[in-house]
């Protein structure tokens, strides 16, 4: 079984979201690891497709990630 990619964990993360953050610590790991083997300093999220796009959610988000080891950004 191969690791997963960036693309395929950061996807794994949003159904998660979906799910009531089901399993985030694991995906967020999954995500961290994908991430030093791409060679990729920061996850870049699509604020369309998470459950509380609002200003106070992506921060929450963001620092919910950074005490997990990952930089978090969003696209426009």
């Amino acid at each position: 079984m191969s690791e997963p990619t960036v693309a395929e964990a950061t996807e794994s993360i949003y159904a998660s979201l979906r799910a009531d953050n089901a399993d985030i610590d694991a995906h967020i790991a999954t995500l961290k690891a994908a991430l030093a083997r791409e060679g990729i300093k920061q996850a870049v999220f699509d604020p369309t497709k998470l459950a509380q796009n609002n200003r106070s959610g992506r921060k929450l988000m963001q620092a919910y990630f950074r005490q997990r080891g990952v930089s978090v950004s969003f696209s426009d």
